[in-house]
């Protein structure tokens, strides 16, 4: 079954050609631990040429495919594997993660040569009964070669397959946050946080159904292909891909507000296994309880002596408000965030 998972955060942007909004995380691959998370991640395998005659054999090796170091990283060699003469790696969330709107940012930075192919995008969950590109793809980061720039494009079918696009200048060497915003009317494109161009659906176009379902991610580095054309003598092998985090967010209504004032404090923030409430004063009969975003009370307890410790091991990452009461009385609100 595909998952849409709930909301475990809030954060707060202000983008060029938009206007400050309120974004709730609702999901996220951070690429913290030491393997590919499999329930969130599938590995796509061969070398079919993927409908681009690309010339990769893409593989699950950790030579292909890592997680190390807080980032994951896809990586391009030169190497014979069956009748290909290079290797690669793409996975993709199909049947595990897939959602419907909202706003989305990659950290990645890129390789660069002659014949490299790496690429951040997302295909309709309806591929597999409509096929491509029917299903409608969205292009959030595409770089060949040697480009000073990236591009960003949307694909689907009218009368045949039908393209829209632009591109970006930047050093895709470097560390950059790509993204799109993507409602029920266009999809908007974004690098760090710098609106480039702007999509809109219209009957003139054939594309807002297409658009409209929910979509899952790819990620991939492929070698040569009908745009980038093939790796040539000056092309660098291994040719990685590092990517930080992946995050999603959706407006939601916050249910929950936030009061100051001396006497109450916690600490750390953001937290991961404990969170402290401390106080000024020695507490007595006075207790707590946290609420996550949507105003759900997930935790409560007594307030003892200066500080107080809670276990918040099993807690989802995201955003949560502890309140301090004096019997029914609300003391004081205070906001902060869970890391990992």
């Amino acid at each position: 079954m595909k998952a849409i998972l709930t909301t475990i955060a809030l954060v707060v942007i202000s983008l060029q050609g938009i206007s400050q909004t309120s974004w709730s995380l609702i999901w996220s691959d951070e690429f913290s631990g030491t393997t590919l998370n499999q329930d969130i991640w599938t590995y796509e395998y061969g070398n079919s040429g993927w409908g681009n005659n690309e010339l990769q054999y893409y593989t699950n090796d950790e030579d292909n495919v890592a997680v190390n170091n807080g980032s994951l990283k896809i990586t391009a060699r030169q190497e014979t594997f069956g009748t290909a003469n290079y290797t690669s790696g793409r996975i993709i969330t199909n049947n595990k993660y897939e959602f419907q709107y909202g706003k989305v940012e990659c950290r990645m930075k890129m390789p660069i040569g002659q014949g490299i192919w790496p690429a951040f995008w997302m295909l309709g969950g309806n591929i597999e009964n409509v096929s491509w590109p029917n299903c409608g793809e969205i292009d959030i980061m595409e770089h060949v070669n040697n480009e000073p720039m990236m591009h960003g494009t949307v694909h689907w079918y009218n009368n045949g397959h039908s393209y829209e696009g632009s591109s970006y200048s930047t050093d895709v060497t470097d560390y950059h946050i790509y993204g799109i915003i993507w409602d029920d009317t266009k999809i908007q494109f974004f690098v760090d946080g710098n609106f480039y161009n702007e999509f809109v659906y219209s009957n003139g176009n054939n594309s807002g159904s297409v658009f409209q379902n929910p979509y899952f991610f790819l990620l991939n580095v492929a070698v040569g292909g009908n745009w980038p054309g093939y790796p040539d003598g000056t092309t660098i092998f291994p040719a990685t891909m590092e990517v930080d985090y992946i995050r999603v967010f959706q407006q939601l209504e916050v249910g929950v507000s936030e009061t100051q004032n001396n006497e109450f404090s916690i600490y750390p923030s953001p937290f991961a296994s404990q969170l402290n409430v401390t106080s000024t004063e020695i507490n007595s009969g006075r207790t707590y309880e946290v609420l996550n975003t949507l105003g759900e009370k997930i935790a409560s307890g007594n307030l003892v002596g200066h500080t107080t410790s809670i276990n918040t091991s099993d807690w989802s990452t995201g955003v949560y408000f502890v309140r301090v009461l004096d019997k029914e009385s609300v003391i004081q609100t205070l906001r902060t965030i869970k890391s990992e």
